[in-house]
């Protein structure tokens, strides 16, 4: 599934604006987008709360959506949420919702955050072997939100002035998205600068890395994973002069690969297979979002084929499907994707590729037929409801789309692909209303909450005689100018 990209704004500016409007009053702070939130006084943090690292996530999520490639793509988001979320399962500690994205970046990086929100680039996939190596990562990542890091963090620094603090944590939002840039934040925040801090950070990897390591052997995957994966890394960026993203975040010592042998050989060895959707997801990245270029990506795969140098013969045969998609060699694609689907006629990345071949051959009645059928045996299904209101949409049946989205919208009120897919609805119909009321959600979702406010006023007046629709938006003009002068009272 394709769909259009998000025009990118100022990162710099969406930090700041979500840093203001986080240290404000009682007055401005407990009503923020129309939810009521506890009041986080002054930036001087004594106490950092379950409730505050909450209110921080969100705001930071939405300056990650609004600046970062953000990856809007439901059967790999689909898949990193189900590996994601049985770790969480399998974890101590969890006190939040957990949030997994993706990053479309041929960088290896991964980094968590405030509220649960875990981001991994899709460079990762194209680094890790096997999905040990992966969930790895994301347990290291998972550890650092259960055991609170930044917020131990922040307490570390209790006794800084606020605007240390404020700088701090747009620092640490700068470090974890864009590590290059953080780091020169950093120093010229004291209290990140000082040697104690440098040390608390590296307790925080080594606490991650052990009880990351413990989380990964309790949901299933192979202790191995972790120390293979650093040996790997330390072996391919030994000699260069630019290491990648996360070896700037996470250090990368001889000890600490040793350590993690260890640790891992403190553990019965038994086999563990490896997952082909791990490997599904891999040939995914390697042909969308990697610098592969089209023909390249193709031969890659053919001479996997050729060779037999593959785990899954399904995935190099997927990975082919996908670069002959994008070479528009459709029924070339179509051929092996009907392979696949007869092996397994309910794989979501096979289903999705279908979908995507027939929508390009316009053959927008069989391919309603399979999602239609495909819904009523999997109704919860982001993947299969986000092809099915494309599909819809794509074939001028955009009325159809838009029940389907408003239930995926109810069921998770931050889903931006869904919302983009109703505004695409609604400017098939040419309901101007409608269409500018999803455009406002799409930017608050952003941080953008005056572009947002423009476009509720434009709703407002296509909405002419509609009562109910008008008090709706003008709720929402409420709630979103609130927002604005939370800002704006700093400013």
């Amino acid at each position: 599934m394709h769909l259009r990209k998000s025009t990118l704004r100022s990162f710099s500016k969406s930090i700041l604006a979500c840093t203001l409007a986080l240290t404000l009053s009682t007055s401005h702070a407990s009503r923020y987008i129309g939810n009521d939130l506890p009041d986080l006084g002054t930036a001087a943090v004594n106490t950092f709360s379950l409730e505050k690292e909450i209110i921080y996530g969100d705001a930071y999520m939405r300056a990650i959506r609004s600046s970062a490639p953000v990856l809007e793509d439901p059967v790999m988001n689909q898949y990193i949420t189900e590996l994601g979320n049985k770790l969480v399962a399998n974890a101590t500690g969890v006190k939040t919702p957990f949030y997994f994205f993706l990053l479309n970046n041929n960088e290896i990086n991964a980094f968590a955050f405030f509220g649960g929100h875990v981001g991994i680039h899709t460079g990762l996939f194209l680094a890790a072997d096997t999905e040990s190596e992966l969930a790895s990562v994301l347990a290291h990542e998972i550890t650092h939100v259960t055991q609170r890091h930044l917020a131990r963090s922040i307490e570390a620094q209790s006794n800084a002035a606020p605007a240390t603090v404020v700088g701090m944590l747009g620092a640490i939002l700068l470090t974890v998205a864009a590590p290059q840039v953080g780091f020169a934040a950093m120093a010229t925040t004291q209290a990140l600068a000082t040697q104690s801090k440098i040390n608390y950070t590296r307790l925080h990897e080594k606490e991650a890395d052990r009880i990351g390591t413990q989380t990964l052997v309790e949901a299933g995957f192979d202790p191995e994973g972790a120390a293979d994966f650093f040996a790997k890394l330390a072996t391919r960026y030994r000699y260069t002069t630019k290491p990648p993203q996360m070896l700037l975040t996470h250090p990368l010592p001889e000890s600490r690969i040793t350590e993690a042998r260890n640790r891992a050989n403190q553990y019965p060895h038994r086999f563990i297979p490896d997952n082909l959707n791990f490997h599904l997801a891999k040939a995914r990245a390697q042909v969308r979002y990697s610098n592969f270029s089209d023909v390249a990506a193709l031969s890659l795969f053919d001479s996997q084929l050729k060779r037999k140098n593959y785990q899954f013969e399904q995935a190099a045969l997927y990975g082919r499907a996908l670069a002959l998609l994008k070479l528009e060699r459709l029924d070339e694609a179509d051929e092996i994707i009907d392979s696949l689907l007869k092996q397994d006629d309910e794989n979501l990345f096979y289903l999705d590729t279908k979908t995507d071949i027939l929508v390009a051959k316009q053959q927008y009645t069989q391919a309603i037929k399979m999602l239609e059928h495909q819904l009523n045996l999997k109704p919860n299904s982001l993947v299969i409801s986000a092809n099915l209101a494309n599909t819809y949409i794509e074939a001028n049946q955009a009325t159809k789309a838009i029940p389907l989205l408003e239930e995926l919208i109810f069921l998770n009120r931050k889903n931006r692909l869904a919302y983009q897919l109703l505004f695409d609805a609604y400017s098939k119909l040419e309901n101007k209303a409608m269409q500018h009321y999803s455009k406002a959600e799409i930017m608050a979702l952003n941080a953008d909450y005056k572009g947002a406010i423009d476009q509720l006023n434009f709703a407002y007046r296509y909405s002419k005689g509609d009562q109910l629709q008008l008090a709706r938006i003008e709720a929402r003009i409420r709630q979103f100018k609130r927002a604005e002068k939370a800002i704006e009272a700093l400013k």
